[in-house]
């Protein structure tokens, strides 16, 4: 049976863009030929399966196929006791987990509640890749380390940063595996402050004790909830015939595409597929 490489997009703060950040990778790592799964452990919330239904929509009422990922949502146990939840709620994973593997995917890309839960961490042991999106503020920064308000020194990990570091200890007495981790740094201002050179330097210095890497993440755009309402990404945009791409949305299919280099899964699957005829999302080109 296939062994899929497992991303996970993971962060303790609502409002970061995980989910956004999830559906365009996994539609780019569809879109590059890849098989590809999705699993959903906010299903309480469940904006990725929100996201999905809409794509599914969409696909009915155009009457036209898109390439979609095999999803999968996962519930909250509600057992009697937390044992029982904790038992169910794994066994529900590994379920999907295992049906995913058999479909053979490439990559299984995982959305993980903005709280902190079992199910949560759970998810983040399976961890090959882990992605944290993060807004450009110090309040998304907190998660990650404890910081001196008059001197900006970094006092040590926080509450998100322990919680990794324990999930990877985990995972390598699970599996003998580690964890990529990376902070994508959304919602960048366009205007170089001196605040987003500051938050910069920071996640620098908290990464290199903490072993994650940083990436350029997405832009605040209107566009990203307009694509939301239709289940569409930056790299769907032929498919609706309503729509019109500005020097915006251009910029934007840009950084999906950085994103997926700094995932590089053309390294991590070591060019053994893409199995699927790929298709473009270069800068000019249809997708």
């Amino acid at each position: 049976m296939n062994t899929a490489h497992i991303i996970v997009f993971g962060n303790e703060k609502g409002g970061s863009g995980k989910s956004t950040t999830a559906m365009h990778t996994a539609v780019a790592l569809l879109r590059l030929g890849y098989k590809v799964g999705t699993i959903d452990l906010d299903a309480r919330q469940g904006t990725l399966t929100r996201y999905m239904k809409n794509r599914f929509d969409f696909m009915k009422r155009s009457r036209k196929p898109i390439l979609s990922p095999a999803h999968m949502a996962i519930q909250k146990s509600d057992a009697d006791s937390v044992q029982e939840q904790r038992d169910e709620e794994r066994n529900m994973l590994s379920l999907a987990m295992y049906e995913l593997n058999h479909e053979e995917c490439d990559f299984i890309v995982i959305d993980t509640p903005g709280t902190d839960s079992y199910l949560s961490r759970l998810g983040h042991t399976y961890a090959d890749t882990l992605i944290t999106p993060m807004n450009d503020s110090f309040i998304d920064l907190d998660l990650l380390a404890s910081i001196e308000p008059d001197t900006y020194k970094v006092l040590g990990p926080s509450v998100y940063s322990r919680m990794v570091n324990d999930q990877r200890g985990l995972k390598k007495i699970r599996d003998n595996g580690d964890i990529d981790w990376i902070v994508l740094r959304n919602r960048l201002g366009h205007i170089d402050a001196k605040n987003k050179k500051l938050i910069g330097d920071l996640l620098g210095q908290i990464g290199a004790h903490a072993g994650f890497r940083t990436a350029p993440g997405f832009g605040e755009r209107v566009i990203f909830k307009e694509l939301f309402l239709k289940g569409l990404t930056l790299l769907d945009i032929k498919e609706d015939p309503d729509a019109r791409l500005s020097l915006s949305e251009l910029t934007a299919r840009q950084e999906v595409r950085q994103l997926i280099t700094a995932i590089a899964p053309e390294k991590i699957k070591g060019h053994v597929r893409p199995r699927v005829a790929a298709k473009s999302f270069g800068t000019g080109q249809a997708a």
